[in-house]
């Protein structure tokens, strides 16, 4: 792509919208194949969509309460995904850990 053809990406905010459709196929992906309720996907996915419409919100010259609105959102349903996970959403080494 040219220069301009990526400021254009960029400036019309497309470049934000290919992550949100990433992110909403990612979520029907977690509910269809891997089996999560609808709920717990979305809580896991809301925040980090909540961060990138306020990113293009900024990339599109919106007025600065369109781009803190979502950014302010994102941490109370971070915070309540966080509450509902239970002791089998830790993470886990991918192989235990050796002591020396």
């Amino acid at each position: 792509m040219t220069d301009a053809a990526m400021t254009w990406w960029f400036e019309s905010g497309h470049a934000a919208d290919l992550v949100l459709a990433v992110i909403a196929g990612e979520y029907a992906l977690l509910v269809t194949r891997f089996g999560w309720s609808p709920r717990r996907a979305a809580l896991r996915l809301l925040p980090g969509a909540l961060m990138l419409l306020g990113l293009r919100a900024a990339l599109v010259g919106a007025a600065w309460p369109w781009v803190a609105l979502p950014l302010a959102a994102s941490l109370p349903v971070h915070l309540l995904d966080l509450m509902g996970r239970g002791p089998g959403d830790a993470r886990r080494p991918a192989r235990p850990v050796r002591s020396s």
